[in-house]
């Protein structure tokens, strides 16, 4: 791995952690920041949220995320195609469900003038 891909693998692993704080402390504000635009949730039930909707859904309560313990996070970096895959411990309640699920995510990065968002997550069991 080259200086530049630690560089970016380094960006993208702080991006998510930074996220895994933000849910767990409900900061809206974070997360929008750490999010691209056009950012989407695909969740392990195959509902594609949108951004908005996801905050929304954090802000009103509806999604309140306890904890959330990282097992194992891989990077992989191929010019422009940066992705991250994380399998942890997500103790949440998701629209009344509440339970502590071994959770995949995997995220596609894009890079912004302001650096390196999440553009999408696919959530899944592992």
């Amino acid at each position: 791995m080259n200086s530049q891909d630690a560089e970016i693998v380094d960006e993208i692993t702080r991006n998510y952690r930074e996220q895994c704080d933000a849910m767990v402390g409900a900061d809206i504000d974070e997360l929008r920041g750490l999010l691209g635009e056009d950012f989407t949730l695909t969740h392990m039930t195959g509902y594609l949220q949108p951004k908005a909707e996801w905050l929304d859904d954090i802000a009103s309560g509806q999604m309140t995320y306890h904890s959330i313990r990282n097992v194992d996070i891989k990077t992989d970096v191929r010019g422009d195609d940066v992705t991250l895959a994380a399998r942890s411990h997500t103790h949440a309640t998701i629209w009344g469900a509440t339970g502590t699920w071994p959770l995949q995510l995997d995220l596609a990065y894009v890079h912004t003038p302001t650096g390196w968002v999440a553009a999408r997550a696919v959530a899944s069991t592992w």
